[in-house]
């Protein structure tokens, strides 16, 4: 089981996708892509595909501990999920993936939704998606995929593409800036970890 991270394929996007999935193609994660780190998760993923070995690629959305743990996940494929999802969650996801023959042969991504118990199972909802040997699914089907996910967004604003690296979706909302500064003008090397030995 891999711990890869959602937005890993949108760099590579073309411009024409980017349009069509701007709430998830300009995210700052995306936009920004710190250290090329989601140029180097994309490329590690083709590598576990490749390598012949049963896997499962799992790509949760934004991480955040603030977001309630034991949330209900909402799983989907295609790489346009955006939201958020605790931690826990994601651990819990991950400890399932090795118990869900369904989880096989296939990458997706997931965000919780804050108020909804989880299922009592992630098999069911697996189940329903398509393994990777049957290649990305057409723009068609990810619009129908997109178009629901957008509406599960926090906050009022709903525009993912708005936000700053490090801005909250509240942030957004109440035109607060981000930790990391203004939308294009963030500093994400100030959040990076400094080494602590000469």
């Amino acid at each position: 089981i891999m711990l890869s991270s959602a937005g890993v394929t949108r760099p590579s996007w073309d411009d024409e996708k980017k349009e069509l999935f701007v709430g998830a193609a300009d995210i700052p994660i995306v936009r920004l892509n710190p250290f090329n780190i989601l140029n180097i998760k994309a490329q590690s993923e083709e590598q576990l595909r490749q390598s012949g070995t049963p896997y499962c690629i799992y790509r949760p959305s934004g991480l955040n501990d603030k977001h309630p743990a034991g949330s209900r996940p909402v799983f989907s494929q295609g790489d346009v999920a955006v939201g958020r999802i605790n931690r826990k969650d994601v651990a819990t996801i991950l400890v399932d993936c090795l118990a869900t023959e369904e989880a096989t042969g296939k990458t997706f991504e997931a965000f919780s939704l804050a108020g909804y118990l989880p299922a009592k199972s992630i098999g069911p909802a697996l189940e329903r998606l398509r393994p990777d040997v049957e290649g990305i699914p057409s723009n068609e089907l990810l619009m129908a995929t997109y178009s629901a996910m957008q509406q599960l967004l926090p906050g009022e604003t709903q525009q993912p593409e708005k936000l700053a690296m490090g801005q909250t979706y509240e942030q957004l909302d109440k035109s607060e800036v981000g930790r990391l500064g203004e939308r294009g003008k963030e500093d994400a090397r100030s959040a990076a970890p400094k080494p602590t030995s000469k």
